[in-house]
């Protein structure tokens, strides 16, 4: 039998049965009759033992069977144990590490399926503008191409490479705040230097437009890291900007409270579908009212770098129309 194998019950028994043969030799000695006491108490006693040790192997085979069913991925089986006692403490302990194992596998698989879903959509997206630059190329080569059409094409391939370059920056800089790698400064900003820094690389393509940023604050301030937070800002002015008709405007709007500090970027767009509200932050989606230039990937940007922060952002449609995103930046309580 397999509880003759261990090395602690066969231990405990040569103990056993040594005390009763000293005890039993020792009585017979003294009085040959009193040698039957020692001999039945060391046989209860050996008894207790194995049905003890018995009871105790047979937990400890249904445990280690649990264990093997669980690493051949049968997750529904459990092995938490209400009862006391140090296998049960044992089993409880196992159980918890089990679930942690669990955990930690699925968010693998996971990752690894969020891996594969951001390569495939990576490839389609490079895709594109991979297949315009090289008619581009094949057209510039043309004998018969005219110097007015090769200029024309010339300015499109900068926009397309310009683009792709945008693409790649913006999903480099994603891949290494998720994993990790990033360190988010913790400084002092004022919200009037953070906004003044966002609009700066737009100011361009805001005048060509014809369009007016109003903001409405005063010396509000959060703690964050400015390069950063800029970045995540300007992405969200620019996808105002571009949802923005000619002549419109976008404002932008700050406030401190005693939890947080806030401020909303408000455009006098059409506004943002219904149906894409839930999904506007999702990397590579692209809403009903996205341009054919759009990567739908600089609003996922933002919130990636804003909550890598701590701080929350929220898009909504303003009473009066338009696209409205508030950002909130916690402050440390003590």
């Amino acid at each position: 039998m397999g509880i003759f194998r261990n090395s602690e019950f066969k231990t405990e028994a040569a103990v056993i049965l040594i005390l009763t043969a000293v005890f039993s030799v020792t009585a017979a000695l003294l009085r040959p009759l009193a040698v039957l006491f020692p001999v039945i108490f060391g046989s209860c006693v050996f008894a207790l033992l194995y049905c003890s040790a018995k009871r105790r192997y047979k937990r400890m085979e249904k445990l280690t069977g649990d264990i093997d069913k669980i690493l051949h991925g049968r997750k529904e089986v459990r092995i938490d144990d209400n009862l006391e006692g140090e296998l049960s403490i044992l089993q409880n302990e196992l159980s918890k590490m089990l679930m942690i194992l669990n955990d930690q596998n699925d968010k693998l698989k996971n990752e690894k399926k969020f891996l594969s879903d951001s390569i495939a959509d990576i490839s389609h997206q490079l895709r594109t503008p991979l297949t315009s630059i090289n008619l581009i190329l094949s057209l510039l080569h043309e004998p018969d191409t005219t110097e007015e059409k090769r200029l024309e094409l010339l300015q499109k391939l900068s926009q397309l490479i310009g683009r792709t370059d945008y693409l790649i920056n913006v999903l480099l800089k994603i891949s290494k705040i998720d994993a990790g790698t990033v360190t988010f400064e913790k400084q002092q900003i004022k919200v009037r230097t953070l906004i003044e820094k966002a609009i700066e690389p737009l100011e361009v393509a805001l005048e060509l437009k014809d369009q007016t940023v109003i903001t409405r604050f005063s010396d509000e301030s959060f703690t964050g890291d400015l390069a950063w937070t800029t970045e995540a800002v300007a992405n969200i002015i620019k996808n105002c900007h571009e949802h923005t008709p000619p002549g419109g405007t976008i404002t932008i709007e700050a406030e401190n409270t005693p939890i947080y500090t806030q401020f909303s970027i408000h455009d006098s767009g059409s506004g943002i579908d219904q149906d894409d509200l839930a999904h506007i932050f999702e990397r590579f989606y692209k809403g009903k009212n996205s341009s054919d230039n759009s990567f739908g990937i600089g609003l996922a940007f933002a919130q990636t770098i804003i909550t890598g922060q701590g701080g929350t952002i929220k898009a909504s449609n303003g009473r009066n129309g338009g696209a409205q995103f508030t950002i909130r930046f916690y402050k440390q309580t003590v």
